[in-house]
């Protein structure tokens, strides 16, 4: 997929082009943006989309106008854009990695680049072990500590890419090997099954009576840049978007115990192959065999389950939490699934720093199928978003009145707000603005830095003033990025519980905010989820699968999910009733 790249190409351009001062940069700015957003979260290879309609499908994608379809074609065609090339060769900065640490954006990169010549992480380590960076203006001994800490997150998790990177890759693989006739079945096995929210490598298996053309056809994928090992049954190779593949072509009779050992996790195959010695048997990745270590041929991966005394745990529980106790006293929970969510909470648009219209936005989730759809815009605190004022929140509000009356019941757009929360935990907009939404969403995005007891009570705060429907992002992590705010949530757990307010999963790649272990440690409280996609683009909505797997790997059910209820249902929890 080229989409990782073109998109860092854009991000980059704009970063640049917001802080120079012509007539033009500011919109150029936006423009690369919004591009960035749309391509970045694409989950079809965008080569795929202009070899099937070139610029006109191109210009197609939510924020691609003519000239950006044209510089991606350019891309595309010959693996450069001019402009970017241009750029870079005044500025010579890996924004990639050093925007990925917090505390640093576009302009102080720039300036560590111009002032003491840091290009990337390596050289802003140099700096920092000589503390040259206390002597610039803005940058201090806290910033120093602050920035310090940053490069320490980031080079952990290093090696690892998104699942929203991984999954539609390895379904891309296992889309090519079908097509091909030359696979009786293609599986996606390890943690992109688990949908873990990172990702080291992606594992597939296969079944095939020509392992020799499988393999050959597999190394010579487009998105291949290595080919690592190949072999008549497993063949390693590396790709494009930063991770390797292995494939595996499993004997038929093997297939259900290999998928259940390539899914994992390690901690959860042990305890299972401890408990089949137990029961007389051998569990391996070639099968379960029988004390005369004869094969139980033909075994599906449930049956291996069933046969150890145990019922069918689903792959994103299989972490060794607890869900093989379950497991044997037959009381694995039966988990949320994406077809049960009938709308998305917490979306936004253009009138901020979404790129659809409302429009736009509520076509999209009737196409998706869904009944109801809340309209999250930000608020004026949060400047860098454009949030909107109480006065534009009420001509807006009137705009979707009017939108809703056209749809005549096709789908309802909830008004709402993804309202801050301010440093004192009060709320950024007046009572009056808040008592006419639908759907009031609140989240900390400022102020990250208080202590724990501090934080805790802001929100806390916050929850009490009975306005919250729901606690956006309750941590307020970036994956890879930004580690969690220092916040007690089994306090915010039980104010939420009290107060009927609702903890969100937030399903954007980034965030997954709930993750899976807080959503564990939440529900022992009587509390209601929301799995939204925080979208701020009609594309942007599809990310529903990944919250969806963060709840499952939390162990939610359906009933424990307020946007799995009806309309009617869904009002009278808003209302608090």
């Amino acid at each position: 997929m080229k989409n990782k790249e073109i998109s860092r190409i854009f991000e980059e351009l704009s970063n640049i082009k917001g802080i120079e001062k012509t007539s033009t940069s500011n919109f150029e700015s936006r423009a690369y943006k919004r591009a960035a957003l749309t391509i970045g979260t694409l989950q079809q290879d965008i080569s795929d989309i202009y070899n099937q309609g070139g610029i006109k499908a191109l210009m197609e994608l939510p924020g691609i106008g003519k000239g950006l379809a044209e510089k991606i074609e350019e891309y595309i065609k010959t693996g450069h854009i001019k402009e970017y090339d241009e750029i870079k060769k005044r500025y010579p900065i890996d924004f990639t990695s050093l925007l990925s640490i917090e505390g640093i954006g576009p302009k102080k990169a720039i300036e560590l680049y111009e002032k003491l010549n840091v290009k990337g992480i390596q050289t802003l380590k140099d700096a920092l072990k000589k503390h040259k960076l206390k002597g610039l203006p803005g940058f201090g001994e806290k910033s120093e500590n602050e920035i310090a800490k940053g490069i320490v997150i980031a080079e952990s998790n290093k090696g690892r890419i998104l699942l929203s990177e991984g999954l539609p890759e390895a379904e891309k693989i296992i889309s090519i090997l079908k097509s091909s006739n030359l696979v009786k079945e293609a599986v996606i096995a390890g943690s992109t099954r688990r949908m873990r929210e990172t990702i080291g490598d992606l594992d597939i298996l296969a079944l095939s009576d020509n392992n020799e053309k499988v393999m050959d056809l597999f190394s010579t994928m487009p998105d291949v840049t290595e080919i690592v090992v190949k072999g008549p049954t497993k063949t390693t190779v590396a790709l494009n978007i930063g991770t390797t593949c292995d494939l595996r072509v499993i004997n038929p009779d093997s297939f259900g115990a290999a998928l259940q050992y390539f899914t994992g996790s390690r901690d959860h195959n042990i305890k299972i192959r401890t408990i089949a010695v137990g029961k007389g048997y051998k569990l391996n990745e070639y099968g379960l065999f029988d004390k005369s270590g004869k094969l139980i041929s033909k075994l599906e991966e449930k049956d291996i389950y069933e046969k150890l005394g145990m019922c069918y745990i689903p792959p994103e529980m299989r972490e060794n939490r607890g869900e093989i106790e379950l497991a044997e006293k037959y009381q694995i929970p039966k988990l949320v699934e994406l077809s049960d969510i009938r709308g998305d909470l917490h979306t936004h648009t253009k009138e901020t720093d979404g790129i659809n219209t409302i429009e736009e936005m509520a076509d999209y989730a009737i196409k998706k199928g869904y009944e109801y759809i809340a309209t999250t815009n930000h608020t004026k605190s949060l400047k860098v978003a454009h949030g909107m004022s109480d006065k534009q929140f009420e001509e807006y509000f009137s705009k979707v009145d009017e939108l809703n009356d056209k749809l005549k019941g096709k789908i309802t757009i909830l008004k709402g707000a993804e309202v801050d929360i301010l440093k004192d935990g009060t709320l950024d907009l007046s009572d009056k603005t808040l008592e006419s939404m639908d759907c009031v969403v609140a989240a900390v995005h400022s102020s990250t830095n208080m202590p724990e007891e501090q934080m805790t009570s802001r929100i806390i705060k916050a929850i009490n003033s009975n306005y919250i429907n729901i606690l956006a992002h309750p941590t307020g992590r970036l994956i890879n990025e930004r580690e969690p705010y220092p916040v007690n949530l089994s306090k915010v757990a039980e104010a939420c519980a009290y107060m009927h307010t609702i903890l969100e999963i937030n399903a954007s790649p980034q965030r997954l905010d709930l993750n899976d272990t807080n959503i564990i440690l939440t529900s022992k409280f009587p509390v209601l989820y929301s799995i939204d996609t925080d979208a701020h683009s009609t594309l942007q909505m599809d990310f529903m699968r990944y919250g969806v797997g963060t709840a499952r790997r939390g162990w939610l059910e359906k009933a424990k999910v307020a946007n799995s209820l009806s309309l009617s249902e869904l009002r009278k929890v808003l209302k608090k009733q």
